[in-house]
């Protein structure tokens, strides 16, 4: 039986935490799909197509993984269309249990064939945000050891073009 795994996000930007996750889903499963959204209840530094673009340099190593863009419906109606039996969520501290086990339980009722997986970040990503590392890059705080390369050139980029345009 082929395993297929869906990783939503809105991954903006993609951290090194998601890498890991991404990376290690990739051993676990025989594709991985990285559903990329956008979260329209945020400030968003990146397009869906910068993002999947900074997503697939970072993982243009990994041979079994995905990236594809999810702008609207339900995440488990895209599992079922990919044929992913099991979605991906991360977990990077306590605080984020009670909302994901939410969220699982939601796409639980609404697809019961679609598992939800919940992977335990890695120790040196426990506290990682894309939303803190947004706002210490604007400010000019050094992100190289929380983002792949590419995402923090991006970021950097990104942050003199506003600041510019200001």
């Amino acid at each position: 039986m082929i395993r297929k795994a869906l990783f939503p996000g809105s991954f903006d930007p993609l951290t090194n935490g998601h890498l890991d996750t991404i990376n290690r889903s990739a051993t676990l499963f025989d594709h991985v799909f990285v559903a990329v959204s956008t979260n329209t209840s945020k400030k968003n530094l990146f397009d869906v197509n910068e993002k999947i673009e900074l997503i697939q340099l970072a993982i243009n190593h990994l041979d079994n993984v995905s990236v594809i863009e999810h702008t609207d419906g339900l995440t488990v109606d895209l599992a079922k269309k990919v044929g992913a039996d099991v979605l991906i969520r991360g977990l990077r501290n306590a605080e984020d249990f009670e909302y994901e086990m939410n969220i699982a339980a939601m796409n639980k009722i609404q697809n019961p064939d679609i598992e939800t997986i919940i992977l335990m970040a890695s120790q040196q990503h426990r506290f990682l945000s894309s939303s803190l590392i947004k706002e210490v890059s604007f400010f000019g705080g050094d992100i190289s050891k929380l983002v792949p390369p590419d995402v923090d050139r991006a970021i950097r980029e990104k942050y003199s073009v506003l600041k510019l345009e200001k």
